[in-house]
């Protein structure tokens, strides 16, 4: 029973740690693209791909998103 309740500790701080870590990455991402978007004029749209890209990729996830849509590949974003 012991070892149950340390496996379940142990396994919700492993999740909190990687929700924490895939917000941080989605924050820093999309205030890149809001600033590429207010000073480059690209009109990038903030949906739920272009959120689930820059919180797994942070700051390359953000590059990825310009970079597709400056390419015109579109992919809903």
């Amino acid at each position: 029973m012991i070892v149950l309740v340390v496996a379940i500790i142990f396994g919700a701080i492993l999740i909190l740690r990687s929700l924490k870590n895939f917000i941080v990455n989605a924050v820093i991402g999309l205030i890149i693209l809001f600033l590429v978007n207010t000073f480059a004029g690209l009109g990038i749209g903030y949906s739920w791909i272009v959120i689930l890209i820059c919180g797994i990729g942070g700051i390359l996830g953000a590059l990825l998103v310009i970079v597709i849509h400056i390419l015109g590949l579109g992919l809903g974003i």
